[in-house]
Formats: C-alpha cells, sequence, structure tokens
C-alpha cells in the first residue's frame, strides 16, 4: 500500500518515501499563545493529527516522530499581556492550556514533542551565527537580517518571482534594509519586551524574528533535513518561503523537507471568518455550544484537506446524525484490532481522501464488518464502536431535568448528587451561560 501525498514544492503528488522508515518525521507549525484558538487554527490541528495516525498505523507508533511547536514570543503575545494587564508567561502559561484542553476534546493525540520558542534561543542564535558568517544575513541597526537575494531559487515554494512577493507581501519599510524583501532574525526588544542577550556582539538585548523560530526547532527535534512539513495555506509565503531559505543556507541543503503539505481556508458562512463580522468561533465556543469535540472533528474530515472548508451551523448538525448512524451498531461482540479495511486505507493513503474515507465508513457499517469499521475509525482519531458507553437518552434527559430544577430552587446539594451520578453513567454536563444544560457521553 502506498501513500501519496500532495506536494507543495513540486505541485504534485508524489508518493510518500522517508528518509528513514524507523524514524519518520514530520513538523506541523502550531499556536501562537495569545489567545482562544479558533476553528481555522482547529483545521491543521485536526489534518494533522490524521495524518500522524495514518503514519503510526503504516509505520508503527514507535517509528515516527511529531513535533507541532508552540510560538509564545510574539508581537500579539506582548500586546495582548499589556492590554490584559498581565505578566506576559502568565498569559502564555494560561493560553497554552486552553490549547491543549481544546485540542484533546478534538479527539487529536499529543505530538511526540511540543517544544516552546522561549525554550530554543540558543539554537536560534546558532542558526543567526552561521547564517552570518556564511554571508546570508547582515546587521543593521541592531537588526539581523536575512539578506534574500544571497539565495537565487527564493521563492520556489510559494512559485512566485521577487517582484510578486513584494507586491503581494506587507514589506515592512525600513532604512536599514538593503532590499524591501530580507526579513528579521533578529530585532532589538522594547522597554517592557521579552529580551536576551543579542548574537553577533550586539550590545542591545534583543529577541527572535517568527521565522528563525520554526527552522531553529525543527533542527533540533528532527535534524536537518526531514520528511514532511505542514501547515495552514497561509503560511506558504512569507512564513515557510523563509522557515526554508533560513534552514538550507545554514545547512548547505537542497531540501529543509522533502514534503511540504498546506491545507486549505476555512470561511464561516460564506463569509471571512472575522472578530467585526460577529463570525470568530473558537473551539471553546462550540464546546460549551453542546457540540463534542468528535462532531467538531468529522464535520473537518467531511471536507479534503487542500480544499477551502466553509462551516455551516447545519453542516454540524448533519455531521452529528451522520456520525451517530455510523456509530450506532450492536454490542461488541466482534473481534478487536487487526483487522483490514483495504478500502478505507486506500483512500486516506491517497492524499488524506478523508471525503472518500468516510464513504468507505459507510460500506463497512452496511455490510456489518464493525471489527474493520472499528479500526477506520481509530485512525481517523474518532471513537472506536466497542468504546462507546451506552447510556438510556429517556433516563438522563430525567436526571437533567431534576438536576435544573434543584439548581432553580438552590438545592445545590441535590443538584450536586444528581450530577455525580450522572457522572458515573458517563455523562458529562455542560452548562451554558444562558442557564441551559447539555450532555454527552464521555469518550
Amino acid at each position: 500500500m502506498e501513500l501519496k501525498l500532495y506536494n507543495t514544492l513540486t505541485r504534485t503528488k508524489e508518493v510518500f518515501k522517508p528518509l528513514d522508515p524507523a524514524r519518520v518525521r514530520m513538523y506541523v507549525c502550531g499556536p501562537t499563545v495569545y489567545d482562544f484558538a479558533h476553528i481555522g487554527n482547529a483545521r491543521p490541528v485536526i489534518v494533522f493529527d490524521v495524518l500522524f495516525r495514518l503514519l503510526r498505523h503504516l509505520y508503527g507508533p514507535d517509528h515516527v516522530k511529531y513535533i507541532r511547536n508552540v510560538t509564545d514570543v510574539d508581537d500579539k503575545i506582548n500586546a495582548r499581556a499589556a492590554e490584559r494587564g498581565i505578566p506576559i508567561r502568565e498569559l502564555t502559561e494560561e493560553t497554552y492550556k486552553n490549547f491543549k484542553e481544546d485540542v484533546a476534546a478534538l479527539g487529536c493525540l499529543p505530538p511526540t514533542v511540543e517544544p516552546r520558542a522561549t525554550e530554543h534561543i540558543g539554537e536560534m542564535k546558532q542558526l543567526i551565527e552561521r547564517l552570518y558568517k556564511e554571508g546570508f544575513a547582515y546587521i543593521a541597526e541592531d537588526h539581523v537580517l536575512f539578506h534574500v537575494a544571497s539565495m537565487p531559487d527564493y521563492g520556489k515554494l510559494s512559485n512566485r518571482s521577487l517582484d510578486e512577493m513584494e507586491a503581494g507581501a506587507r514589506v515592512e519599510v525600513a532604512p536599514y534594509k538593503r532590499d524591501p524583501m530580507d526579513f528579521v532574525l533578529w530585532k532589538p526588544s522594547k522597554p517592557g519586551e521579552p529580551a536576551w542577550p543579542s548574537p553577533l556582539g550586539i550590545k542591545t538585548e534583543g529577541r527572535p524574528g517568527w521565522h528563525i523560530e520554526c527552522s531553529a526547532m525543527s533542527w533540533k527535534h528532527l535534524g536537518e533535513t526531514f520528511d514532511i512539513h505542514g501547515g495552514g495555506i497561509d503560511l506558504v509565503f512569507p512564513h515557510h518561503e523563509n522557515e526554508l531559505a533560513q534552514s538550507r543556507c545554514a545547512f548547505h541543503t537542497k531540501v529543509m523537507a522533502n514534503v511540504w503539505m498546506h491545507n486549505g481556508f476555512l470561511q464561516v458562512e460564506s463569509e471571512k471568518m472575522a472578530k467585526s463580522l460577529g463570525n470568530f468561533i473558537t473551539i471553546r465556543q462550540l464546546l460549551n455550544d453542546g457540540w463534542s469535540g468528535e462532531v467538531i472533528r468529522f464535520n473537518m474530515l467531511r471536507t479534503h484537506y487542500r480544499q477551502p472548508i466553509d462551516w455551516k451551523s447545519k453542516s454540524l448538525e448533519e455531521s452529528r446524525q451522520i456520525l451517530r448512524s455510523l456509530t450506532d451498531i450492536p454490542g461488541g461482540d466482534y473481534p478487536k484490532g487487526g483487522a483490514s479495511a483495504a478500502g478505507f486505507l486506500d483512500a486516506l493513503c491517497d492524499d488524506l481522501n478523508t471525503p472518500q474515507a468516510i464513504t468507505e465508513l459507510h460500506a463497512l457499517h452496511k455490510s456489518s464488518d464493525f471489527a474493520k469499521l472499528a479500526v477506520a475509525l481509530n485512525v481517523l482519531g474518532l471513537r472506536r464502536p466497542e468504546n462507546r458507553i451506552k447510556v438510556n437518552e429517556h433516563q438522563v434527559e430525567g436526571l437533567v431535568a431534576a438536576r435544573n430544577a434543584a439548581r432553580k430552587a438552590k438545592d445545590f446539594k441535590e443538584s450536586d448528587r444528581i450530577r455525580d451520578e450522572l457522572a458515573k453513567m458517563g455523562v458529562v454536563l455542560k452548562d451554558n451561560k444562558d442557564g441551559t444544560t447539555t450532555w454527552e457521553v464521555a469518550r
């Protein structure tokens, strides 16, 4: 069975051949921890979790290393901490905790390593010093900048000329730059911002640019070259283009990663998601509104990862109904694990074709091949049927109503007793701000 993945770098679907089958390595750009993750952020987390699961299935769990970084030094973080009047570290710790809780609710496995940018300042300085020594970087007004013109094939990933990139980018106009496209590797810190001793003998303390962070963390945990680099399509330029340039020039390699993968954009009800439009939706908001992480995940997977996705409330309800039908099966008296689901795996191995994989789930359910269905659901990160907790919905609704009545009467002792009784049944309650209570069966 061959795994084929679409490579943004070559613009073709290629047979995946790891550099070392005993050590498959993948890096994905993770969150910038200043606020709750929104559903656009959730898409790459879910997409690359499915790929992680598939790689583990194909090569063995002990032979796949997945790195997803945490950006905990950034202008947005500084601004939000100042806005809230709290220390930067307090903000990043709180936000990172929320992120981990939210993606766990989406059924995502923890990556092998989740490196923080602030824990890799030493590696960033080493890369900057290499780039400077090799003539790819220069110092100007206490900044260290990458000189784009020093790399002849810069722009290969995004497939744009320098003129096109400059026209389409928000290029910072700075008199100290040799060229408008040159980007920051290190910059002086302003008062109150995080600061470290600068590289290359610069006396002013400073902090890293965004792009150098990922180059340093991927190098530290995966090496000079690795198999797969992933992220959202919005990161192709300038972030991934600049990462690739830094790493290749620092190590004199032909590639940084053999395969570059990018998921498509997400919009809400046919509009771009924006707070100004009132359609900005966080993962936490959906969970608090009563949608299970499993339904949110399944709704994402109904669209191929490279295609744009239009997030609609009616699609969530459709996903809930479809998922219920797929897992509406008899008790687990069938063999567990070890079964083959060839059609399903063929679909996933064709560039993560999750819509076709879901079609195969329906076929497995229709044929009552529940052992294979269990394997397939597990690879997609959905609940294995035999692990589902069966509850009497009528009984649960009655207990929820009784608890609501107890809360209204301020009989909190009885309310807590009913909550605990439901918890023993495997039912999780969610009390919403408007006073309503929703429930779902725990994983």
